[in-house]
C-alpha cells in the first residue's frame, strides 16, 4: 500500500511532553467500527471490558540504551559519537544505531562514559569495537564485558532513551525514570516503553482483578527501530528490524482456554499484540514462542489472535498507526485521529490512549 495513506497533519500542541497525573488520568478514545466514537477515561477500563476476558501485558523493563562515547582509531583524533542499543547480539554484543555512522569504520574502538572521557583503559569507561556496519548508521558493538557484568556497565553509564519527539524539546529527568517505565516492568532488556502500559496504576490493576478480568505478560523487547520513519513509498518496500519476545507455554495455553471459554483477548499495546500474532497459528491458536520476530502489520493482514487493542496515538505514516488501521480499518482510524486531534487527545509514548476493537467485531 502507498505509505501516504498513513499520512495526517498532527500539531505541535498534541504531543505530550509529560504522562498524565496520576496514570490512569488519561483520556480513552473508545472505537468501534461502524459504532460512534466515545470518549471516556482509562479508569473507566474494567467497565469497558467483562468478565473472562484476558489482559495481556507486555512486562518488558526499559534500560538505560543511549550510550556517549568517543572513537579511536590509530592516526586519527578521537571523535565523540553516540550509539542507541537496540538488538542484543550475544552476551558480549549489541546491534546499535551509531552518530555520527558514516565516520565509522570495522575495528574502530570506543570508550563508552557518562561524559565520554579519554582513551580505553580509563577507570569507568565501557570498551567496545565495532565488530559490523550496516545501513543508515547502524552497527555491532562487541563490548570488553559480557552478559550481567555487561549488564550492569550500560546501566552505569547509559541514559534513559526517551523518544526524539520527547528528547528534542525537553531534557530527560529523574522524573522520566519513574514515568517512562511501567509498574510492572520485570524483563530488562527494551530501548523503548511499551506506552500503552504506562497508562496502568496498581490501583487500576486492582479494579481489573476485581471485574473479573484476567491478567496475562508476554515479553517483547522494543528496539529503537519503533522510532524510525518509514522511508520507502510502498509498505512492501518497508524492512522492520527485529525485536526478540517470548511468550511462555502456560500462558499460551491460558490465553487459549480463555478464548475457548467466550473471553477475548486485550492486548495491551501494539508490541504484545505484535507478539501474539507471532505465535498463533492460521486458527488463532496460541503456541510458545521465543526469539526474534519482524512481523509488519498492514491493512489486508489478518489479525488471528486478538480480539481487542488498547493503545496510545501514533506518529503519521508510521508503522503503529499501519497497525491500528489494520486491526479497525484505516478510514475508522482516520477519523478516530481527526477526532482525537480536534477534541484535545495527547500524542504519542506520554499521551492519552484508544481501546480498538476489529472491523469485523
Amino acid at each position: 500500500m502507498r505509505v501516504d495513506l498513513f499520512d495526517f497533519e498532527l500539531p505541535e500542541a498534541s504531543i505530550a511532553l509529560r504522562p498524565p497525573v496520576p496514570r490512569d488520568a488519561g483520556r480513552l478514545l473508545v472505537v468501534r467500527p461502524g459504532e460512534a466514537l466515545a470518549d471516556r477515561s482509562v479508569r473507566d477500563l474494567p467497565g469497558l471490558l467483562r468478565a473472562g476476558d484476558a489482559l495481556v501485558f507486555n512486562d518488558t523493563r526499559v534500560i538505560p540504551a543511549r550510550l556517549s562515547g568517543i572513537r579511536h582509531r590509530a592516526g586519527s583524533p578521537g571523535l565523540r559519537m553516540e550509539a542507541m542499543l537496540h538488538l542484543r547480539e550475544a552476551p558480549d554484543a549489541w546491534r546499535a544505531f551509531a552518530r555520527p555512522g558514516k565516520r565509522l569504520a570495522l575495528g574502530d574502538r570506543v570508550a563508552f562514559a557518562p561524559h565520554a572521557p579519554g582513551p580505553p583503559g580509563d577507570h569507568g569507561t565501557l570498551e567496545a569495537v565495532i565488530d559490523a556496519k550496516g545501513e543508515g548508521g547502524e552497527i555491532v558493538l562487541r563490548f570488553a564485558l559480557a552478559g550481567p557484568a555487561l549488564d550492569a556497565a550500560i546501566a552505569r553509564i547509559g541514559d534513559l532513551p526517551l523518544p526524539p519527539y520527547i528528547a528534542g524539546k525537553r531534557p530527560t529527568d529523574a522524573q522520566d525514570a519513574t514515568d517512562y517505565q511501567t509498574v510492572y516492568a520485570s524483563a530488562p532488556g527494551a530501548v523503548a516503553a511499551p506506552t500503552a502500559g504506562l497508562h496502568f496504576s496498581e490501583a487500576l490493576l486492582a479494579d481489573l482483578d476485581a471485574a473479573g478480568i484476567t491478567r496475562h505478560t508476554v515479553t517483547l523487547h522494543v528496539g529503537a527501530g519503533t522510532f524510525l520513519p518509514v522511508k520507502a513509498a510502498d509498505t512492501d518496500d518497508h524492512r522492520m528490524h527485529a525485536e526478540i519476545g517470548i511468550l511462555d507455554a502456560d500462558t499460551a495455553t491460558a490465553l487459549n482456554a480463555a478464548r475457548a471459554a467466550g473471553g477475548r483477548v486485550v492486548a495491551v499495546g501494539t508490541t504484545a499484540l505484535r507478539l501474539l500474532e507471532s505465535a498463533a497459528d492460521a486458527d488463532g491458536t496460541l503456541h510458545p514462542f521465543s526469539g526474534p520476530t519482524e512481523i509488519f502489520i498492514t491493512p489486508g493482514t489478518r489479525i488471528r489472535a486478538v480480539d481487542a487493542l488498547m493503545t496510545n496515538f501514533h506518529l503519521p505514516r508510521s508503522t503503529l498507526f499501519m497497525l491500528v488501521s489494520a486491526f479497525s480499518g484505516l478510514e475508522t482510524m482516520r477519523a478516530a485521529y481527526a477526532h482525537a486531534i480536534a477534541s484535545g487527545y495527547r500524542f504519542y509514548s506520554y499521551g492519552d490512549s484508544s481501546l480498538l476493537f476489529p472491523a469485523a467485531s
